[in-house]
């Protein structure tokens, strides 16, 4: 009986806790947008005299307005020159702000996430092998992983490997992710994607 509660106990918690952090990670994003559009939207409904959902509907869609055309200025020739020169001389002084740009680009502005292709690596000179994930191939052949540590995936190392070290196999990011997190549990499937290459 006590384990029959426990583990009924652990099951309620593990489909209830997903919920409940995406639940408040939505509530935080919302808050966030709202405090950031209040003191806009303060004056619409100070001075026009409008509704709240309609002052916060209109400074969106200005927003909105404002990206689309800072992104279609950045596109002209005279635009692109501007930036660079305002990035050149201003905003790559900002502690942070080189990171920050890379981050942002490498979650919106690549094609490919930047968790995208699984591989299992040779990090030694024997026949153990690690998870990773490729950042980046070079001319040369080599590849540029990242090895994440369990089960904490964020942390790890980086290594730029011969190609004959990497083995690239069709397995999805979320199941490779859920074999770090688990600490090795479900790897199965990484072993059985690494066997398909070497048989086809």
């Amino acid at each position: 009986m006590k384990t029959f509660i426990k583990a009924t106990l652990l099951g309620g918690i593990v489909v209830l806790l997903p919920v409940a952090i995406i639940i408040f990670v939505i509530k935080w994003l919302v808050g966030l947008v709202i405090n950031a559009m209040k003191p806009l939207s303060d004056i619409l409904i100070e001075k026009v005299g409008i509704y709240d959902w309609a002052a916060y509907l209109i400074v969106a869609m200005v927003i909105i307005a404002v990206l689309f055309l800072l992104g279609l200025i950045v596109k002209t020739q005279f635009g692109a020159f501007m930036h660079r020169f305002v990035e050149k001389r201003i905003l790559r002084s900002a502690p942070g702000y080189s990171t920050v740009k890379e981050a942002v680009t490498q979650i919106l502005g690549n094609e490919k996430p930047p968790f995208s292709q699984v591989a299992l690596v040779g990090l030694h000179d024997n026949d153990s092998l690690v998870t990773a994930f490729v950042k980046e191939t070079h001319e040369d052949g080599r590849y540029t992983v990242f090895v994440p540590n369990g089960p904490n995936p964020l942390s790890g190392n980086i290594y730029h490997l011969k190609a004959e070290c990497v083995h690239l196999i069709d397995v999805s990011t979320e199941e490779a992710m859920r074999s770090i997190i688990s600490c090795g549990a479900g790897s199965k499937k990484l072993i059985e994607g690494l066997t398909r290459k070497k048989t086809s």
